[in-house]
């Protein structure tokens, strides 16, 4: 074995993100005896999740902790959760990951407030192909003693895509004055019933988007309007039929999903917050206090809503990018999912929740060594569960380890939304829907995949 081979196999393997998918990973690199370090930006692990903590997660503690982990903690006299109860997200926090990343046999591998910046090839750019499988990689880290330098043999990047909210523009441009009034609007889900609770009563709040964030706000905001007559609700949704946002219901294999759409139709229904749909925001203007927003249909048909106070912008995530602008990564051309997985996960063509068994070869690069997992995996699309990232990180720790079978045998079994789509108007129930993909045959759905890749090159689907 050559010297530099002998570097790279005693360089760590390098997390990003300390989340429950980049704690997983960890826990697998450790059983594997594989050396490891995570790097998580925040101060404490679990970050995003306590951003949204007061959200009820859809999947029971069962579906939530991974199995490396939970041998882990159960070793160390932790008491698991009932299987069967719904978590707040600040609960998975600090029941979950905070004593998983406190264990003494974990905690010299999580360093905190390391925020990476960039990551590259040692000595070379994205150009440089000569020994470049070789060369370690490079990753320029943030830290409160300044900026450092760390080697890794290989990068796992669970980092998420919490931290990079979508604009308000449905072409996915920020609107004009969206910068000058950023003051006045939240992205993501704010705590409306307790931290937050000041800046959205007695005020007219528009709630844009059509996914779980935007139920969830828009459900806050109709409690906190039954008990202050001055709260005025509007939600606005760039589609035109309600399916996806008002959910599966009781087809929905996850209960608590099915039934969020359900407790949202009861405020629609009442007339208790205004609904506009095919409503395409194109910019805010200040007038006096308050805020217009300008908006249009898909025919053109000029949209205005006056006098809003607040804005909450539930319309999704996207990856940050900008940290592997050096790498060589092949992204699915619209969704910015690893490439093999796009046909696999678009909204455009299905929206059923399930996805097929996919593990290290589906979430590599061309850039070896690298690997993008978790819901940064799945770009810009919805309905990512931990389970998936679960499953993901053990087969890329595998083939690190140089079990091949391992890494191979992958099985992911994932509860359907009972709402499912190939244009992503379809009304629930009908049959458009019912034929989109939930119990589609394999052969239709590798059909379509072809038919969608028709002006692409081939992916590189190495399954």
């Amino acid at each position: 074995m050559s010297q530099a081979n002998d570097l790279a196999d005693a360089l760590p393997v390098a997390i990003l993100g300390g989340g429950p998918v980049g704690l997983a990973a960890l826990a697998h690199l450790l059983d594997r005896k594989l050396p490891a370090v995570l790097l998580e930006a925040a101060p404490q692990v679990g970050e995003h999740f306590r951003q949204y903590g007061p959200v009820r997660l859809f999947s029971p503690w069962k579906f939530n902790i991974d199995g490396a982990m939970r041998r882990r903690l159960l070793q160390a006299g932790w008491t698991a959760p009932p299987d069967d109860a719904l978590p707040l997200a600040n609960e998975i926090a600090a029941q979950l990951l905070v004593p998983f990343a406190q264990l003494p046999q974990v905690a010299p591998h999580v360093k905190l407030g390391h925020r990476v910046l960039s990551i590259a090839r040692v000595g070379m750019d994205k150009v440089n192909s000569e020994g470049r499988g070789a060369a370690p990689f490079e990753l320029r880290v943030s830290t409160a003693a300044g900026e450092q330098q760390l080697l890794a043999r290989a990068v796992i990047d669970a980092s998420g895509t919490w931290g990079s909210p979508n604009p308000l523009g449905s072409n996915g441009l920020p609107v004009a004055g969206e910068a000058a009034l950023r003051e006045h609007i939240v992205y993501g889900i704010p705590d409306v019933l307790g931290r937050d609770r000041q800046r959205y009563a007695g005020k007219r709040v528009l709630v844009l988007g059509a996914g779980h964030s935007a139920a969830n706000a828009l459900l806050w905001l109709a409690e906190l309007a039954s008990t202050d007559a001055a709260t005025s609700i509007v939600w606005a949704v760039r589609g035109r039929a309600m399916a996806r946002a008002f959910g599966g219901g009781a087809a929905d294999r996850l209960p608590a999903r099915g039934e969020l759409g359900n407790r949202l139709r009861q405020p629609v229904n009442a007339g208790s917050l205004r609904l506009e749909r095919d409503f395409h925001v194109r910019a805010l203007q200040r007038v006096g206090d308050k805020m217009r927003v300008i908006a249009a249909s898909s025919d053109g048909t000029p949209r205005i809503i006056d006098g809003v106070d607040e804005i909450i912008c539930a319309t999704g995530q996207r990856p940050d990018l900008t940290l592997t602008r050096e790498l060589r990564l092949k992204l699915d051309p619209w969704l910015e999912s690893t490439e093999a997985l796009g046909p696999l996960i678009d909204p455009n063509v299905h929206s059923c929740g399930t996805v097929p068994p996919h593990g290290h070869r589906e979430l590599s690069h061309p850039e070896p060594g690298f690997y993008t997992v978790g819901v940064k995996s799945y770009g810009r699309a919805p309905t990512f569960l931990m389970l998936t990232g679960y499953e993901q990180v053990r087969s890329v720790v595998a083939a690190l380890a140089g079990d091949l079978a391992a890494a191979d045998q992958v099985e992911l079994v994932l509860p359907e939304t009972g709402i499912c789509s190939t244009t992503g108007h379809a009304e629930a129930g009908t049959a458009a829907s019912e034929a989109a993909c939930c119990g589609t045959p394999v052969a239709t759905v590798s059909a379509r995949i072809a038919v969608r890749r028709k002006d692409t090159a081939p992916a590189q689907c190495n399954a």
